[in-house]
């Protein structure tokens, strides 16, 4: 089947599986014209060498100022003076400055301090696990939502920590804030309510440096808050890593439980070889994060000057996106690649990006999904989708995947060891 040029990335159809179309991609080659539901025409790259090849390419930065006027029409849409301040954070900054930034956040992260928080984490999920019903039987009329339950929550709990949010300031933050990175152009209806939203959350930024600022700690957000007063750090780049802290430090971790879960679903034997053998733990969240990225695209790149990109000639100012989910399940370096295998070799996913802009949450992610897995596979005997797979919700984000709920049902609740 030939493929449209543009290609067009969107529908409910494409959002439930968009394995086929990536597929049909690598076959026909290393890039495309792809079309996104806000009527931005971009470049995706598939297939893992090229995928690799373009996130360590040097020639493409991701400063949105590289961004041309037919992207910008059409991309940029947070409005002024929000997109200034808001939109300077890590992911939108190159060499030099994005080393200096990322300095700054990476101890935070660093895996020895994150395993050590460890038992800190378990009790986050074994406490909501504690929340939830002892039982819930199929047929019940309200089956549990695990978003709603566990997988919204938990990744939030375990970032405040990290970071160092107090807990008068996580219990007011509200996790629809995270929708003001979907694209809502000028014209959509739901513009005013994204433009609250965004309004919203930056009055409450506002409000963590000024908490910082006033109470200093040792965690994260009191160091930022005292780069920037130290003239280390501007405010707009202050306020800028906040935001992107807290929202893409908390959503892709929500979203990757759910893809997780869903992929054990659709493989009941791994499911229950991983009941029976805990310690495939730490390789079978490589596996999941592999076969089922929660980051699907990389966000923006850009060429200052046109140039060949893998055979093609990209103008200067277009958008260059990576599809980690087409990477992932290249079959060039995954053998049988659309099959949840818990003793693959991993060798080298781009779940976590590749790069300088390789993820620097990637360790406390991995132990985020370790809990959380081994938790509710644990305590929640008989897990289970309570309704028909065709049936699951995706969240119709562009670059991510996950599902918006997640009801299941399950035997039991069994209590902690610490509990018992």
């Amino acid at each position: 089947m030939s493929l449209p040029d543009p290609i067009p990335l969107s529908g409910p159809a494409y959002k439930r599986d968009p394995h086929p179309l990536y597929a049909q991609m690598r076959e026909a080659g290393p890039i495309h014209r792809v079309l996104f539901p806000s009527g931005v025409t971009a470049w995706l790259v598939t297939g893992h060498a090229a995928a690799q090849s373009t996130l360590a390419d040097p020639r493409l930065g991701k400063n949105h100022d590289l961004g041309n006027e037919a992207w910008r029409a059409r991309a940029a849409i947070m409005p002024e003076p929000q997109h200034s301040r808001l939109q300077v954070h890590l992911l939108h900054q190159d060499p030099p400055k994005h080393t200096a930034m990322r300095r700054m956040i990476i101890d935070a992260f660093a895996p020895r301090r994150v395993e050590a928080m460890r038992p800190r984490f378990q009790e986050l999920a074994d406490a909501l696990v504690d929340g939830m019903p002892d039982a819930i039987a199929d047929g019940d009329v309200e089956p549990a939502d695990l978003v709603d339950c566990f997988a919204a929550r938990f990744p939030f709990q375990v970032l405040a920590e990290v970071i160092g949010l107090p807990p008068h300031l996580a219990v007011r933050f509200r996790r629809e804030w995270g929708g003001v990175v979907a694209p809502v152009g000028p014209t959509d209806p739901g513009r005013p309510a994204y433009e609250a939203l965004l309004h919203g959350l930056e009055t409450y930024i506002a409000e963590v440096v000024a908490d910082r600022r006033a109470a200093p700690g040792d965690g994260l957000l009191s160091r930022l808050v005292a780069a920037r007063d130290a003239g280390e750090l501007t405010a707009e780049e202050l306020d800028s890593m906040i935001f992107q802290l807290l929202v893409a430090g908390q959503e892709p971790v929500t979203n990757q439980i759910t893809t997780a879960l869903v992929s054990l679903f659709r493989h009941p034997e791994a499911l229950e070889r991983l009941r029976a053998e805990p310690g495939l733990m730490p390789a079978a969240v490589d596996e999941l994060l592999r076969l089922e990225s929660a980051f699907e695209l990389t966000t923006w790149r850009f060429l200052a000057e046109d140039a060949e990109l893998h055979g093609t000639r990209v103008p200067a100012g277009d958008s260059v996106i990576v599809s980690l989910c087409a990477a992932n399940r290249d079959p060039e370096r995954f053998p049988d690649p659309d099959t949840l295998d818990l003793d693959r070799d991993q060798g080298s996913h781009l779940a976590f990006g590749h790069g300088v802009h390789f993820c620097p949450g990637a360790t406390l992610a991995r132990i985020e999904l370790q809990v959380a897995l081994s938790t509710l596979l644990t305590r929640l005997p008989g897990l289970r989708l309570a309704v028909p797979d065709e049936e699951l919700r995706w969240i119709p984000a562009v670059l991510g995947r996950g599902t918006a709920e997640l009801p299941v049902t399950y035997d039991g609740a069994v209590c902690p060891l610490g509990h018992r």
